[in-house]
């Protein structure tokens, strides 16, 4: 099976994130999207807010999704959790699927400070979408890498915790948040 992981810290997951993962589905690229959910990511600062809301955020926005799973697969992992990392054990846990790696094009930018960037590179296949403000030229890019014509959304998590964009995420994730109070709410 063609495996889709979409990796991020998901603090909190939007419609942008599952909206992304559905259209690559519905076109065929890869068969699921794991929601790699991230304990820690290596380019970012550790959060404050706790895992497991995360976790039970990603799995509220995802119910009725049958192709999408949230994975706490990372959790079990040295931090910071390294994308090569993930992707070599999910490769020795899984040997039966293919793992392809989808990112944005922000991150396809910074792409060359990713720990064992060639590693991946060469191993894996990856999927990158399109942000607004970052252009790809196509000619550009490796053999194993593709740009994917999905959904643009201008949202991003941050939005979300600056309380900007709330109708970007769903009503039961909108509800867990009020309920467990993150983000101020």
């Amino acid at each position: 099976m063609r495996i889709g992981i979409y990796g991020g810290t998901f603090n909190p997951i939007h419609i942008g994130h599952t909206s992304l993962a559905q259209s690559l589905i519905e076109q065929r690229l890869v068969d699921e999207v794991w929601l790699m959910v991230s304990p820690q990511n290596p380019m970012k600062q550790p959060s404050a807010d706790d895992y497991q809301h995360r976790i039970n955020m990603a799995n509220l926005a995802t119910q009725g999704m049958p192709h999408i799973r949230v994975s706490d697969f990372e959790r079990n992992l040295p931090l910071p959790s390294y994308t090569i990392t993930t992707l070599n054990t999910l490769s020795t846990t899984y040997p039966q699927h293919q793992f392809t790696l989808i990112i944005g094009a922000d991150n396809w930018q910074r792409f060359p400070q990713w720990y064992h960037a060639d590693e991946i590179i060469s191993r894996y296949h990856l999927l990158i979408y399109r942000r607004p403000g970052y252009n790809i030229e196509p000619q550009s890019l490796p053999p194993t890498a593709h740009i994917v014509d999905t959904p643009l959304y201008d949202v991003s998590s941050t939005d979300i915790r600056n309380h900007k964009k709330q109708k970007m995420i769903s009503p039961d994730v909108r509800r867990y948040i009020k309920t467990h109070h993150l983000y101020s709410y």
